[in-house]
């Protein structure tokens, strides 16, 4: 295969870096492509354990402690720890033979990926106790034990080589788009499409002009990062379009710390001012599963209002997540063509184009794919359902991992001069303020009865 010709040149973690070709050997040697094949090998292992009921393949996954429940009685049985090892051991032969096929010291990358696994188990073990695992997700004191290591005793040098942000994003990803079901659509039809679909691209670009035009932001890719998670899923999609537009970690690591901490209010007041309003179930639901960042929180905060606004909350929700890889794809064409092409200069090309795009993005939608059109009708839900109970904690480890990275990657006062002028903070106040109006018309005109029938959700 001939090589495609690319010259480029993008800013990536304040340094300028030129890339010059495509050719088959990205296939097994470039970082995206090789998290494609080590989603798809978690996949397929995941699916045939799952099927076959010929092995476990589980991954860890620490039970809920505190309020009551002791902190040794999960840690004391020999199944957890054995779990625990395995996780260890799959996603660290995976990600060491990527780590030899870019061409990296295997010797060096080892011994700091079983240091920085050590510091994830930490992080999966606070995020478990009863309080902070009901309102602070596990992303959240993942930054923090990665800052606080990072800001005091500082990161020591031999465990920078496992300190790989984007290789432990990309993998997750990819495992998550085998979550990510079409047939999600079905459930609530038209309804959660227009609830969805609909109104997320709209707060999208009004968050991209109010920040770009009004408040004068200068980094774009915070921009778009910060309407992203604001406007989809929080953390997920922040992930995702900070690969797409080249954020810096620090932009990914405030996008984040935002939506994490309105996502613990609004996760307690919404239902309240809901319940207040007489809104109702449904709407109120709905309401919630589009204008709360975290799906977790979604959850909690439609169960906080009743059986069927919990189950609202998280179809609209669930069909919101489903744009991540579309949005990731046109920030990627975006960015490529518009933004960076625009302040280069240059005509941008098809083959840059190509080049540029983070090829994860294929990944998650091949997944997507053949979870919802070829496992759903051959296996069935309740089997898929338990292939992704397995990958969604292989998911969130690679996400710890990711996460940990980041907090170990950035110092406090890279994040104070993003600050500057309160402008990130009010361009995501603004933004999910006009979320919630946008979403509140549509629910109101497609849920009231006014306009439409009201659906019935089971």
């Amino acid at each position: 295969m001939a090589d495609i010709t690319v010259k480029q040149t993008a800013l990536v973690d304040d340094e300028v870096v030129t890339t010059s070709k495509t050719q088959i050997s990205d296939l097994w040697k470039k970082e995206d492509w090789l998290t494609i094949w080590i989603g798809a090998i978690l996949i397929a292992v995941a699916s045939i354990a799952v099927i076959t009921g010929a092995f476990d393949f589980s991954a860890a996954k620490f039970s809920t402690w505190g309020n009551g429940v002791s902190v040794f009685e999960q840690l004391s049985t020999g199944a957890f720890w054995f779990s625990l090892l395995r996780t260890a051991l799959v996603l660290g032969a995976l990600f060491t033979v990527g780590v030899k096929l870019k061409g990296e010291s295997v010797k060096n990358y080892i011994p700091a990926y079983a240091a920085l696994f050590v510091l994830a188990i930490l992080v999966r073990f606070i995020s478990a106790e009863y309080t902070l695992n009901r309102y602070l997700e596990w992303a959240f004191w993942a930054l923090i034990v990665g800052l606080v290591i990072s800001n005091t005793v500082g990161v020591p040098k031999w465990l920078k080589p496992a300190v790989q942000t984007e290789y432990y994003i990309k993998a997750g990803l990819v495992i998550m788009g085998f979550s990510v079901l079409f047939s999600n659509i079905i459930n609530f039809g038209l309804y959660g499409l227009g609830i969805a679909w609909i109104v997320t691209p709209v707060v999208i670009i009004f968050m991209w002009f109010f920040g770009t035009r009004v408040l004068k932001i200068d980094n774009k890719p915070l921009v778009i990062t910060l309407a992203t998670a604001t406007s989809v899923c929080g953390t997920s999609a922040a992930i995702a379009a900070g690969a797409s537009s080249k954020a810096k970690k620090t932009d990914l690591s405030l996008a984040v710390s935002i939506s994490i901490i309105f996502t613990v209010i609004m996760m307690v007041f919404e239902p309240i001012i809901i319940k207040a309003t007489g809104l109702g179930e449904l709407m109120g639901g709905a309401l919630i599963g589009g204008t709360v960042d975290s799906t977790g929180a979604v959850t909690v905060a439609g169960t906080a209002l009743g059986e069927t606004a919990q189950t609202a909350a998280v179809l609209v929700k669930s069909i919101q997540n489903i744009l991540i890889g579309f949005i990731a794809f046109a920030v990627a064409v975006f960015f490529s063509t518009r933004v960076e092409g625009a302040e280069g200069n240059k005509e941008v090309t098809a083959a840059e184009i190509w080049y540029r795009l983070p090829k994860f993005i294929i990944g998650f939608f091949a997944a997507s794919l053949i979870a919802s059109f070829i496992f759903l009708p051959v296996v069935g839900k309740d089997t898929v359902s338990g292939i992704n109970g397995v990958l969604d904690q292989y998911k969130n480890w690679a996400f710890v991992l990711a996460f940990t990275s980041i907090g170990l990657d950035t110092n406090f006062k890279e994040i104070k001069e993003q600050f500057k002028g309160g402008k990130p903070l009010t361009l995501y106040v603004v933004g999910q303020l006009f979320n919630i109006v946008l979403t509140f018309v549509a629910v109101y005109v497609l849920l009231s009865g006014k306009f439409f029938p009201v659906p019935v959700l089971n």
